[in-house]
């Protein structure tokens, strides 16, 4: 576990982030965006051992106690682990948890320095398999294991292509205690760094998902999820989503102002929820 002093890795996924450290693509900031103090918390970035290099990323933990600690793992939005998504890992850590938010698209770019969404989308985010994505959680999950993390409690939230992230990752780790899945994509074509999506898979889910969706979602189709819900209710799935009518995508970003304060605050109280329900607080 590195502390606050950078590793090369880290300080180049830093540089040329915008103001408060937040993606360039996404400026500017949103008055309403929350920033969680680290006090009472340890926090720092993580060298994790991916097999295929060094993994930088983010993680936040109460500053007392040795643990075991109950583990969130946070996949990233599209704009990497900016403030915001550091923020929501010490929002975390001030509940009791280790979260810990890797940099998945390490090896093909750094989306701080993105000028735009569609250079950002176009340059690095097309080029990440999904095969990787779950390799390398699986190596953040082995590295959270090894510093704190109690691997009998832990669950895993994304938001954005992290939330699409999030469903596959419930499908593929049997040791998942829950998942939460913020406004993540559910279906579409077939491609070979993404050969299925969420929808695909709902047989396979080997941890309930809480999924968390706006009804003004321009990007993910309500018709898309209501296929869902049909799909889990089908396989007997003890997942469940929620749609709030009045939210659109990214309602949780504070940063930005698809921000729906309502909703996010009712969505993250229920996801606090979720997991403690399912055994992992």
């Amino acid at each position: 576990m590195s502390d606050n002093s950078a590793s090369l890795p880290r300080r180049s996924f830093l540089a040329g982030a915008g103001s408060l450290g937040f993606a360039l693509a996404v400026q500017p900031i949103a008055a309403s965006t929350i920033l969680t103090d680290s006090r009472q918390l340890q926090t720092g970035h993580p060298d994790i051992d991916t097999g295929k290099g060094t993994m930088p990323g983010y993680y936040a933990r109460p500053a007392e106690g040795n643990g075991p600690w109950p583990l969130v793992i946070v996949i990233q939005e599209i704009f990497g682990v900016h403030e915001h998504i550091q923020d929501l890992c010490r929002r975390l850590a001030k509940q009791g948890y280790l979260a810990v938010a890797p940099e998945l698209y390490f090896r093909h770019g750094n989306p701080a320095q993105a000028p735009d969404i569609d250079s950002l989308l176009r340059d690095i985010v097309s080029k990440v398999p999904d095969s990787e994505v779950l390799n390398d959680l699986d190596a953040t999950w082995r590295w959270a294991g090894a510093h704190g993390a109690d691997l009998k409690r832990a669950a895993v939230t994304g938001f954005c292509w992290g939330g699409r992230q999030t469903w596959l990752y419930a499908a593929h780790n049997p040791q998942l205690k829950a998942a939460a899945a913020w406004y993540g994509k559910l279906e579409g074509p077939a491609s070979a760094n993404a050969p299925r999506q969420p929808l695909d898979i709902v047989g396979e889910l080997k941890a309930p998902v809480l999924g968390l969706y706006g009804g003004q979602d321009q990007s993910i189709p309500l018709a898309g999820v209501e296929k869902m819900k049909a799909a889990l209710s089908a396989a007997g799935k003890d997942s469940e989503i929620i749609v709030y009518p009045d939210a659109g995508h990214g309602f949780n970003a504070d940063y930005r102002p698809s921000y729906h304060p309502r909703d996010a605050q009712d969505a993250w109280r229920k996801m606090l929820d979720w997991f403690a329900r399912h055994g992992v607080r």
